[in-house]
């Protein structure tokens, strides 16, 4: 469990933190996928707001519980997180980074 600190994580941080979750289906993790919207740190909060592949996601349940672990074990308890499931922008696979479009053999468009 996260100890209790007046220190606030800087977005990096956060992105380091959700890179630890993976979306089961394909094997990446959610950050080079692409499905992280927005990370914005305040002396508050922490809120991330991101997206799923689909709004049908078979894994979305599973993906938000390892979200919610990971950064309750990496950050201090005292700085709630909000984690905000949008969908506009729809997701594409145009979001992925290089690392994530080369994991499936994909190019970018040129």
């Amino acid at each position: 469990m996260a100890t209790p600190s007046a220190s606030v994580p800087d977005v990096e941080s956060v992105r380091a933190i959700l890179r630890q979750v993976i979306d089961p289906e394909v094997g990446v993790n959610i950050v080079d996928l692409g499905l992280v919207y927005r990370i914005d740190v305040s002396a508050g909060q922490v809120l991330i707001e991101m997206t799923m592949t689909s709004p049908a996601c078979p894994m979305g349940d599973m993906i938000m519980d390892d979200i919610n672990a990971a950064v309750e074990a990496a950050l201090p308890e005292d700085i709630p997180v909000v984690v905000q499931l949008v969908w506009e922008p729809p997701w594409n696979p145009g979001m992925m980074n290089e690392a994530a479009r080369e994991h499936f053999g994909w190019q970018r468009d040129r």
